[in-house]
Parts: structure tokens; sequence; C-alpha cells
């Protein structure tokens, strides 16, 4: 068992002011796998004073150098990706393929395409020319609070801390108390890539002690937040005292409406898309809207697929899912499983309790229900699980009804060949996403919702300005060659 209880704070690896251990769990075998310290009040302090001393230097390093050593850290990604996607597979149950293909390589992916994006930032920009010599000048926010969640844990430290280095703030990072280890190993990543001390600087710690702390501290000036939209409204409570800003990225209930002019894998993909990462992402495509005509033919075939999906510890190689992260996650999912029971979907495949073959570790049976209802608890809550519920329309327009029809808008999925359709319905459906046709999204596009999903922007060069402060200048020489550039 790993212990790892040291914080750290301006470059150096520092014990916690108070010993407070807690144990990571395996969810695999629930077994501890780590054993961590969290945070205090005196541990926030100490990482956001070493934010706000080196912030002055950072902000005003020229942007390629900062480029420079951001870049820098993806050489020390390189040299150890077997052990850091381990790190991510072990602690919230990833599969090592899975990890190691999809997980991990969150971190390249991101800096690569935020680096190619800083390239055009434009830090003084001319207010235009019906007002020469005004300027708008663009300067990092300041420190920034970040605080990420266990199901995609890299990912979303790639999404904040990146960007807000680049942009010449300097932060404090809170993961995941359930996936602490890939944080602490980017830590390394930063010590080693020569980031300045101070600059980042990562406290571990729950939701109620440094997550508060950071949200309501006075030196803070912005909190990124991505997890629960229960979490992300205390947040917003917590900074509003100070007035900063907060950035949230938070749950979500994507509809994917199949046409009956889709592709032939249309339902298959659909299905495994849902089933990917054994169900816990936010943009995951839980509610499946069938056209009424090929409604049935979808069931039979979603219920053919979810049953083909094997499920299976997180360090076996192989195309199974893992486990869900923890007990209460398990037995949050379980019951919404007997809820949908209880309600009168009809289930197709899955089901309650543990998959045969297992009496440990906390794995769920890729589950359908057919014939569900809007209003249902399975179609309005995020189950955050492997459970796919699929409702049945008979128009269009009734498919972006009930698309619709929920407070969440973070991703919305279709899938048919009539391209005037998809574009009718990329305007018509009310998410920051929609992806047509099993179409990622591109590189250098964001990632954000809208209504409950939260209002943030993460990626590109929206993910850049969301930490960047603009000023307007009046009387700006733009003959001179501004010390920014």
């Amino acid at each position: 068992m790993l212990t790892k209880r040291d914080f750290y704070i301006n470059g150096s690896w520092v014990a916690p002011a108070t010993a407070r251990d807690y144990q990571v769990i395996n969810p695999s075998n629930e077994e501890p796998c780590a054993i961590i310290s969290l945070g205090d009040q005196a541990d926030t302090d100490a990482a956001v004073a070493a934010a706000k001393a080196a912030l002055p230097g950072w902000a005003a390093t020229p942007p390629r150098e900062r480029a420079r050593l951001v870049a820098a850290i993806l050489d020390q990604y390189e040299a150890r990706l077997q052990e850091f996607a381990e790190a991510i597979s072990m602690e919230m149950g990833a599969p090592i393929d899975f990890a190691l293909e999809e997980q991990a390589p969150c971190l390249p992916w991101h800096t690569q395409n935020f680096l190619k994006a800083f390239e055009h930032i434009e830090w003084v920009r001319p207010l235009g020319a019906q007002a020469p010599g005004s300027a708008v000048v663009m300067e990092p926010i300041g420190v920034v609070g970040l605080i990420t969640p266990w199901n995609w844990p890299v990912n979303q430290i790639a999404l904040k801390a990146i960007p807000a280095m680049l942009a010449g703030c300097t932060c404090v990072l809170k993961p995941s108390e359930e996936s602490p280890l890939d944080a602490m190993m980017f830590a390394e990543f930063c010590h080693d890539a020569g980031i300045p001390a101070g600059v980042f600087n990562l406290v571990n710690g729950d939701g109620a002690g440094v997550g508060s702390q950071l949200s309501s501290h006075p030196d803070v000036e912005m909190i990124s937040f991505t997890g629960s939209t229960r979490a992300g409204k205390a947040i917003s409570k917590a900074a509003a005292e100070t007035l900063k800003r907060v950035t949230l990225e938070l749950g979500g209930k994507g509809a994917n409406l199949l046409f009956a002019d889709a592709r032939d894998d249309a339902v298959e993909w659909s299905v495994r898309r849902m089933m990917e990462n054994t169900g816990q992402s936010c943009n995951a495509p839980s509610r499946l809207l069938v056209e009424r005509s090929v409604y049935d033919k979808a069931v039979a075939k979603a219920a053919e697929v979810a049953n083909s999906i094997t499920v299976g510890p997180a360090h076996e190689a192989g195309p199974h899912i893992g486990p869900v992260v923890n007990k209460r996650q398990w037995d949050q999912i379980q019951g919404l499983i007997q809820k949908g029971i209880d309600e009168g979907a009809r289930l197709v495949a899955g089901g309650t309790g543990l998959p045969e073959g297992f009496n440990r570790g906390f794995y769920v049976k890729p589950t359908v229900f057919a014939d569900v209802k809007s209003g249902m608890t399975i179609e309005r809550e995020e189950i955050f699980g492997p459970v796919l519920s699929i409702l049945p329309f008979e128009t269009e327009d009734e498919a972006v009804r009930i698309a619709n029809d929920t407070p969440y808008g973070l991703t919305n999925y279709v899938q048919t060949s009539d391209a005037r359709r998809a574009n009718r319905l990329g305007h018509a459906l009310k998410s920051g996403m929609v992806e047509m046709n099993g179409k990622s999204r591109g590189a250098g596009s964001f990632f954000g919702g809208v209504k409950q999903s939260g209002r943030a922007r993460e990626g590109g060069v929206w993910g850049l300005e969301e930490f960047l402060e603009a000023k307007s200048v009046s009387g700006y020489d733009f003959g001179l060659k501004d010390a920014a550039e």
C-alpha cells in the first residue's frame, strides 16, 4: 500500500499541518491501496500564500517562456506513462487498457491543443478604428483554486491547470480524495519540468474542508470546479462572499436522438458510448430517444449489446468495463435501477446486484431500460453508472421537446443521415455541446454546458480566456512593442 501524506507547496513536498489520514480504496477489490493526508485551513493558507507570492513573477514571465515550461510537462508524462495509467486504474477503477488509451492521454491531448491556441492569444487588442488609442489588455486573473473530480481525473487537471499556468495565473489544486495519486504525479511532472516554485501547488482534502476553504479564501480570485451540481451550487454561494469568478462544469443527462435513417451501427455505438468508463461521465448519452418505426429493433439490439459487455477488475487487460468508484456510488446506482423497475420501466438487460461471479468490488451490471417515460426518476436524474434509458418518439419536434425537458444541458447526440435535420437539431437542442453521428469534438473545441450543467468553457482559446481578465486602457501607443509580447 502506498503512503503519500505530503502536499506540494511552493515547489517542495511538505508535511501537512495536522495529520489526518485518509484511505484510498481500490474499487476493484475494496482494499485500501494508498494512505494520504487531508489538509486543513493551515495547509490551504500556506498553498494560497505560496501561489500569491509567485504570481507577480509568473505573470511577468513572457508568454513564450511560460509555454516552453508547460510543454516540458509532457516529457515527464511520456517517461512515466505506464506508471501514470496504473495509478488512475487502481484509484478509480478504469480498466488498464482504457486508462492507457483514453484516460492518461487526456494530458497530452489537452496540453497540445492549449499550446496551439495559446499562440493566437492577442494580449493587447485595439478597440477599433472608431476609438484610436483605446486598447483591451488581457492579464492573468490571479491566484486560482482548482477543484477536480475522480471520474476523469487527469482530464480535468489538464483542462484547468494547463490553461491557468499558460495564462500567467498561479494555482492551488484540490483533487478528489478518491483519486489523488495521478494528481500527485502531475505535481511531480510540474516540479521536474521546471515550473517555478509556487506556480502550481497541491493540497489533498475533501469538499467540506479544503474545497470550502479555497472557495471562500480572500486571496483566491477564481474557482474552477468540476463535479456535482449540488456541490457547484455550494461553491457558488461560498465564493459570492469574496466576489470571485467561478466556472462550473457540472452534471448532465444527455439525450441521444436516433432516427430511422441512422447508420447501421448507431445503436451499438450508442450503448457502448454510454457504458464507457462504466457510465461515469457527465456527458454520457444516458437517454436514448428512438424514432417509433425502429424502436423495437433498437431495443432488442441495445439489450444484445449490453449483455455482451463484460465486467472485470481494473488491472486486467481487455475491453471490459471496471467497477464504479466506491460503495456510496454503487449503492446510489442500485437504488436508481430499483427505482426504474418500481416505476414501471421495462428492464431488458442487467439489473440490480453484483454481476455473476463477483462477491466483492463495486461492479454494476450493464443495464438497459426500455419503455421509459418522461418524468421517471431514471429519465430525470443523473445516475453516473452503466445504465441506459430508452424512450420512443414519433416526430422530430417531440424528440427535441423530450431532449430539452431536463434541468441539465451538457451534451446531446444525434444519429441521422439527413444533413439538414442534423443542422436543425444542432441549433434546437439546448446544450453546450452537440455531437453528430459518433463524431467527437474537434481539437481546440471547448467542453461545457448550460443550465444546471454549469457554464464553463474548458478547452481551446475559450478555456484559456477563462483565466484572463480584460482591462480597458485609453491612450495606448500601439507603435511600441508591448512587454506582454
